[in-house]
């Protein structure tokens, strides 16, 4: 069964702009398919394509888009039908659906892995014992995915398929195959990784771990903490019985743990006064984009530019090592002994030589707090905020970065408190970051970083 390349392409053109891991839906530019590799010829043709996009400002994105072409429609596959296309060799319709949500195809991902195989020149890499890959169980496709496609299979290991690739190995497997070796406590052990050589250079394309079966992510945990608040009007954060503080207090021990074992594994540096210079330039750069998409920045952008500078001018040592790159709740699961870090791939919108450029673990702290931010107001978007609401969120968050920090410094971490002129540019930078990207995807939560940005501008 064969497909024209150009048919693929115009199904793709109209497919991708609904994707919510499509960096692209503001930008105007030209999207060609190319076939990578056919996995399987039956009982289904099993392939993975990647989606070029070439924007109109000069810049190129790919995107992996695994596919599994069918000869007739599927009503279970309804939801993941890219289109219709004809098949060049019979001239017969060909109905075209994402493979990761198929689960009579997902375990051709498993027995490779398990095998160690190379499939068309797409490789796949065994990284435990095979008795760890959970060959002939079924996947479940998470639905809670931004950038990239998860499956679950049979509660004992989830693969994330990476949807915009590039050249180079993502960090997020080459932190986890160091931390796994390092036998560190707070994160997922790696079972295997697949990958592929796209024109002359290794691109990855999946990852396999193992699954947290009876573990809560963080970001479930700490806003059922602030339901909880919301819901008794006469008690403050430390007196409603969902307090989260004491989880907060543990992230922040965990996360101290988590940067001593990237400290060990990847070593550390420090950041000289033209390093500090550079990266400020840099934030002041994106603060400038940024006003470009979202004019109410304009209010609050001296004060930003203020901290940008006295971050440049900062004389003490500054260490920087490899970081999560993307650190927030959403990243974090609550298993019954610990909390496990997720997804060290950085911010998807970076390529992967930025995210693999070491740093000062403070900017994991920030994307922390900016999260806690984010937890203790998102509710407050569909009801409104009240005077009163709004004290309540404000009471919550400040308790909760609070007691983030103090464990983050118990734990051996540099002490927030300590180096505030960086923490506050490290959380304005990523407040801007999630401005221009609420602004793209959600624009009725604008308030939650804007309100965050006024208070970084005028603190001194």
């Amino acid at each position: 069964m064969k497909v024209d390349p150009t048919e693929v392409t115009r199904v793709l053109i109209d497919w991708l702009g609904q994707q919510r891991w499509y960096a692209g839906k503001s930008r105007d530019g030209q999207v060609s398919a190319r076939l990578l590799a056919t996995l399987a010829h039956d009982p289904h043709v099993v392939q993975i394509w990647v989606a070029d996009i070439a924007y109109d400002d000069g810049e190129l994105e790919h995107y992996q888009v695994p596919l599994v072409l069918r000869a007739g429609p599927e009503d279970h596959l309804e939801h993941v039908l890219l289109g219709s296309v004809i098949n060049s060799e019979t001239g017969q319709p060909v109905q075209l659906y994402d493979a990761l949500h198929d689960k009579e195809v997902t375990g051709l991902w498993l027995r490779a892995i398990a095998d160690s195989a190379t499939i068309d020149g797409v490789d796949f890499v065994r990284t435990s014992d095979a008795s760890e890959i959970p060959v002939g169980q079924t996947s479940l496709a998470l639905t809670a995915e931004q950038s990239n496609t998860s499956l679950v299979f049979g509660d004992v290991a989830i693969m994330k398929a990476f949807r915009r690739i590039e050249p180079g190995l993502n960090p997020d497997i080459e932190i986890h195959a160091e931390l796994t070796r390092l036998g560190a406590r707070h994160i997922a052990k790696l079972l295997g990784h697949v990958s592929a050589t796209i024109d002359g250079q290794t691109w990855s394309l999946a990852m396999l771990q193992e699954f947290m079966t009876t573990a809560t992510d963080g970001w479930q945990l700490a806003t059922a903490s602030v339901r909880d608040l919301m819901a008794e009007a006469d008690l403050h954060a430390e007196e409603a019985g969902g307090d989260f503080a004491a989880e907060a207090h543990r992230l922040g021990l965990s996360a101290a743990e988590v940067h001593a074992d990237l400290a060990k594994a990847f070593d550390t540096s420090e950041l000289g006064p033209d390093d500090l210079a550079e990266r400020a330039a840099a934030m002041d750069a994106r603060l400038a984009a940024a006003l470009q998409e979202v004019p109410a920045l304009a209010e609050v952008a001296d004060g930003l530019r203020e901290a940008y500078a006295e971050f440049a001018d900062y004389s003490q040592p500054v260490i920087a090592q490899r970081v999560h790159g993307d650190l927030h709740l959403g990243q974090v699961l609550r298993t019954v002994h610990r909390w496990v870090f997720l997804d060290f791939e950085g911010e998807p919108a970076k390529s992967i030589t930025a995210r693999r450029v070491q740093d000062s673990p403070l900017r994991d702290v920030a994307g922390m707090l900016r999260s806690f931010d984010y937890a203790a107001r998102h509710q407050l978007i569909d009801v409104g905020a009240t005077p009163q609401s709004e004290f309540r969120a404000t009471e919550w968050a400040d308790r909760n970065r609070a007691a983030f920090c103090n464990g983050y410094a118990e734990g051996g971490g540099t002490d927030p408190a300590e180096a505030a002129v960086l923490l506050r540019a490290f959380e304005a930078d990523k407040a801007v970051y999630e401005l221009v990207y609420e602004a793209r995807n959600r624009p009725n939560w604008l308030a939650i970083p804007l309100a965050s940005l006024q208070r970084l501008a005028s603190s001194a």
